[in-house]
């Protein structure tokens, strides 16, 4: 097997033989200055954050205090308890991310961790951003107590990202089939445009989840082989991924204003794409990015009523779980520290009994 190859997809013993290609973008890659590909990353990410800053900046200076306040105080207790729900439901759904990965790399763990390294993870990763570095190192932490190696670690947080993936193509595919006319009438675009793209994109769905399913899959990344989930964990990694999505998007479209004229579908779409913008970005939590694709793009209520909803969305959906993560933390590493404690006063006690 040639060193220099980024990508290589095998077949497990006793099938045909390795089938070795090397697409596109790794020749590509090659033939740029070492480098390259990452300054031109950067660059884009930062273009992509000015054109976000500079439209927030222009819907800010229309926007008047006195109608943000006016709207936090019209939102009810029932919306804001309805966000928390939908909140503590997508958190919930992330676990699964995790439980699928695990699964994936053939390694047990109780829940109870699986489930404090996935929410640590995410909530720290979506404030503070840079997830493959914050999210792994919390995963690490966490899940070194189970004798999980780094490598088996990176493994996750590979498999939890294909996931995450999966979940947003199969959502925008959907939405933009199921809510092609809401759409067409919010952008002004053909709804048959619409309904065309959102085919294309649930046919690519269909062609990975057809191609993992024909026979085992690997991809080689930075020198190291990885096995693809296969059918029937692809699958639950799209159902998890969606229900990640659309409880997410349900915190905030139940903070919405009553003049926001437009269907959950529709929403979701809208909803899909400034999250992807955002994780484009690499701005924490797609910070600034969301918020000026959702004033942009959401119709009927005033900016300033809609501003208020996507603060309330900051406050229950990244930093509400962010002081909880680093609650449970402290409280598990304290729990932790105790029982070790406990334990070596014990062997002193007992060491020094006649």
């Amino acid at each position: 097997m040639q060193e220099d190859e980024d990508l290589a997809i095998s077949p497990q013993a006793g099938l045909p033989a390795v089938v070795r290609r090397k697409g596109f973008f790794e020749t590509l890659q090659q033939r740029l200055p070492h480098g390259a590909t990452h300054l031109l990353g950067a660059l884009a990410s930062v273009a992509l954050f000015a054109v976000a800053a500079s439209i927030l900046a222009n819907v800010l200076s229309n926007i008047r205090f006195a109608d943000v306040v006016e709207a936090l105080k019209n939102t009810s207790g029932g919306q804001i308890l309805a966000a928390l729900f939908f909140t503590a439901l997508s958190y919930l759904s992330l676990t699964g991310y995790d439980v699928a990965a695990l699964r994936q790399i053939r390694h047990r763990a109780p829940y109870r961790v699986t489930a404090l390294a996935s929410f640590a993870s995410y909530a720290i990763a979506f404030n503070l951003g840079f997830p493959i570095v914050t999210g792994a190192a919390v995963r690490y932490w966490i899940y070194s107590r189970v004798s999980m190696s780094a490598l088996q670690v990176a493994n996750v947080t590979v498999i939890t990202g294909v996931t995450f993936w999966l979940g947003m193509t199969a959502v925008i595919g959907f939405t933009l089939v199921r809510g092609a006319e809401a759409l067409a009438a919010l952008d002004h675009l053909p709804a048959a445009l619409h309904m065309a793209v959102g085919v294309l994109v649930l046919s690519a769905v269909a062609g990975y989840c057809a191609w993992v399913a024909l026979e085992p899959r690997r991809i080689r990344l930075r020198g190291h082989v990885l096995e693809l989930p296969g059918p029937g964990s692809t699958l639950a990694q799209l159902v998890v991924g969606a229900a990640d999505l659309c409880a997410a998007a349900a915190a905030l479209y139940v903070l919405l204003p009553a003049g926001v004229d437009l269907n959950f579908t529709a929403f979701l779409a809208v909803y899909v794409l400034a999250c992807i913008l955002g994780v484009v970005s690499h701005a924490p939590g797609g910070i600034g990015v969301f918020e000026a694709t959702m004033l942009h793009a959401l119709p009927g209520a005033s900016q300033g009523s809609v501003l208020a909803s996507l603060l309330l969305f900051r406050i229950v959906y990244y930093f509400v779980p962010f002081i909880a993560a680093l609650a449970v933390l402290g409280a598990d590493e304290g729990r932790r520290r105790w029982g070790a404690l406990r334990e070596a006063v014990a062997r002193i006690i007992e060491e020094r009994a006649p």
